[in-house]
């Protein structure tokens, strides 16, 4: 079922279900698609390479299955312990899945093909090409679909096809547009066929396996790479702290901005606090909206040095503190 056809189907309807992991170099457009094939936004998305930290459960439908999608980290050469942490995440949501979609920027392939790949094209190449090195390593076929088809003539595509099809580690081809919906039809009805026969892993009008807590974190942290720029982005978490829900149906939310530095303080705030309010005020409308709910956020700016060397950080969303 696409974003296009909002019926959804009884417990009783869903004869099939499974997992489908979707992974691919950061930026390659996983949370997109995945926000795309479920029908609502269960991912955050921003322009930055690595938005996703962890694998990100989102429920589809299609026909009589029901296909849980896991959209996964980018896969890239990890150096920190976080970063080694995210690619052990995508590739072992990789390995326990019933399908496996390799998600191409096709324009990285193209630019590199007529010469004009900037560096973050290069190596988004690169880590394409470590992630097919490592399918043929480990044997395991997947589907691949070549994102962003709209942004250049199809013939483009053809040459890249060839050699990628080359490779031996596909079993299907799919050239989509993940921000649009081109090509997804077909790409779901695949992997609807690939799920083993079963009852319903999730109720049918669920759209995440995700709590609440790290949900409205996750899309708090979205604003924030949003709104900042350079390294900052990569160097803070948010933690929802409490969580208290009101007589009147709303809820009162807060959450801990937390970075590293102390001189990164100013940058969270902004002037007078203009940029913490902004943030503020985007995320709680997005939060308003996907809860149904009333939603009250405090934000506030917490500095811990070592967040990122702390165990606790990691376990909070389900990655290997020692990967």
């Amino acid at each position: 079922m696409s974003d296009t056809d909002l019926t959804l189907p009884t417990e009783a309807d869903i004869t099939h279900a499974g997992f489908a992991a979707i992974i691919g170099a950061p930026n390659a457009g996983k949370s997109t698609l995945t926000n795309h094939l479920v029908g609502t936004k269960v991912a955050i998305v921003t322009h930055k390479v690595q938005t996703t930290r962890f694998p990100i459960r989102g429920v589809a439908h299609e026909g009589s299955a029901q296909i849980v999608l896991v959209d996964t980290p980018g896969i890239f050469r990890a150096k920190k312990r976080l970063d080694r942490a995210m690619v052990k995440a995508a590739w072992s949501g990789a390995e326990e899945a019933d399908a496996v979609v390799h998600l191409i920027d096709a324009s990285a392939w193209v630019a590199e093909q007529n010469d004009e790949a900037t560096g973050a094209q290069k190596l988004s190449v690169e880590d394409d090409r470590r992630v097919m090195e490592t399918l043929k390593e480990t044997g395991q076929k997947a589907f691949l679909a070549l994102n962003k088809i709209d942004l250049f003539p199809h013939d483009k595509v053809l040459p890249i096809m060839a050699e990628l099809n080359e490779a031996g580690v596909y079993e299907d081809i799919f050239m989509i547009s993940a921000l649009n919906g081109d090509g997804i039809a077909p790409l779901l009805a695949k992997l609807a066929s690939r799920m083993p026969e079963g009852p319903a892993l999730y109720p049918p009008e669920q759209t995440a396996d995700l709590p609440m807590r790290l949900l409205a974190a996750e899309v708090t942290r979205e604003k924030l790479m949003l709104r900042l720029h350079q390294e900052l982005p990569y160097q803070l978490m948010v933690e929802t702290e409490s969580w208290e829900p009101f007589d009147n149906g709303s809820v009162r939310v807060r959450q801990a901005v937390i970075i590293a530095r102390e001189q990164h303080k100013g940058m969270v705030l902004g002037k007078g606090g203009s940029a913490i309010k902004a943030i503020g005020k985007a995320a709680r409308e997005d939060l308003t909206e996907m809860l149904g709910q009333t939603v009250h956020l405090i934000l506030f700016v917490k500095v811990d040095p070592k967040w990122m060397e702390r165990r606790e950080a990691y376990q909070s969303v389900g990655l290997e503190f020692d990967a």
